[in-house]
């Protein structure tokens, strides 16, 4: 089962009481730590994409308290962290007055009040918690469970562990349903879409399902812009797919003028990214002369595109020569930020589309004797 357990495990450590939140110009947190010595550095981090943390604030701890003061943009998650006191604390920082009870023998009951966001991020913690003990005893039963004598007879999976798990993958999803009006829920959404995009469509649903204030909010129309982002860029790879007309696509040829692919399009059309640097491509080359020598007669077109870089258009033109590639070429010299190679999203070359007389896509990525295969089976 693939979970979002690092997305859901920010709740693990905290819970938090209900409070209202007292409004401030900026956000103000009081903080206890009993039994942590005076002197003590109490810091406040934001992590970025890759979990990557960076101080954001710092407070001193003096007769067993510490307080921050400051001022955020948006409503963000950061991590509450004290010196020699190991693990961390989430927490959502918002403009206003929120107080901390810091537990250095026990961090994961530190408790935090005055937040809407963080009372439901302690809901979100509790009945996330509920599950995981759940599913630990359910394993611990299992582990008892004689084995087999023959080890090559796999035991199914109970179907109440099955149950579990999917409880498991399906929560972040059905707490949305039901927490839909706090700032928790768009850093929850936010943290799905970095580690879980395969999820995209419920995530999709989940921000469509949030309350209208929290998507207007400045921190709303930022997710919800990533969110729009990703989805154009899903159905621009939906174009992409074989049985759907090819993107036609405009770039300078050698002398500069532009050629589209719907110009030049045959009974058999190969789409070909390459580059003069590109060593497979370079070995590719002899295969596909001798593909288009066979076909070309017959109804066979090709558009060649370079990823050449920027500043090395004798280098793009000399290995056309070299190589003998008499049919059509377009670069805009500009390495894989090409405008073609990202609208086909390009990732590595040589790379290939094939289209039929209709310029709908039939085959990707063929190369060798598979390319010259499929040619034929068009053109015979």
């Amino acid at each position: 089962m693939r979970t979002t357990v690092c997305i859901l495990m920010i709740g693990l450590l905290l819970t938090a009481c209900n409070k209202d939140v007292k409004k401030t110009d900026g956000y103000v947190i009081n903080g206890t730590a009993k039994g942590v010595y005076n002197g003590m550095r109490v810091y406040l981090r934001s992590a970025d994409e890759k979990g990557n943390q960076s101080p954001q604030d710092t407070a001193i701890v003096m007769e067993e308290t510490f307080k921050f003061e400051g001022k955020i943009d948006y409503p963000q998650m950061w991590y509450l962290s004290i010196n020699n006191v190991g693990g961390f604390i989430p927490v959502m920082i918002e403009n206003g007055e929120i107080d901390i009870d810091f537990n250095k023998e026990d961090i994961e009951n530190s408790k935090i009040t005055g937040s809407k966001a963080n009372d439901a991020l302690s809901d979100y913690t509790k009945g996330f918690r509920e599950l995981i003990n759940k599913r630990n005893e359910l394993n611990r039963k299992l582990s008892t469970t004689v084995v087999p004598e023959d080890s090559n007879v796999k035991t199914p999976m109970p179907q109440e562990l099955t149950t579990i798990n999917q409880k498991l993958q399906d929560y972040p999803f059905d707490f949305l349903k039901t927490h839909n009006d706090t700032y928790f829920a768009l850093s929850l959404l936010e943290n799905i879409l970095q580690n879980n995009p395969v999820e995209f469509k419920s995530i999709d649903n989940a921000y469509e399902n949030l309350d209208s204030d929290i998507k207007k909010s400045f921190y709303g129309q930022m997710v919800g812009s990533k969110i729009n982002a990703i989805k154009k860029q899903n159905e621009s790879l939906a174009m992409l797919n074989i049985g759907n007309e090819a993107p036609d696509f405009y770039g300078p040829d050698p002398d500069g003028k532009q050629l589209s692919l719907h110009q030049i399009r045959g009974k058999a059309t190969i789409i070909d990214f390459w580059a003069s640097w590109c060593g497979p491509c370079r070995k590719e080359n002899p295969n596909v002369v001798n593909v288009y020598n066979k076909y070309h007669d017959k109804g066979l077109e090709i558009i060649s595109i370079s990823l050449d870089k920027p500043g090395q258009k004798d280098k793009w033109l000399k290995a056309i020569e070299d190589d003998q590639l008499t049919w059509h070429h377009v670069s805009n010299l500009n390495y894989f930020q090409d405008p073609i190679a990202k609208l086909y999203n390009i990732q590595s070359i040589p790379a290939t589309y094939i289209l039929d007389a209709e310029g709908k896509i039939v085959a990707k990525s063929l190369r060798g004797q598979a390319l010259e295969n499929k040619i034929a089976e068009m053109l015979n």
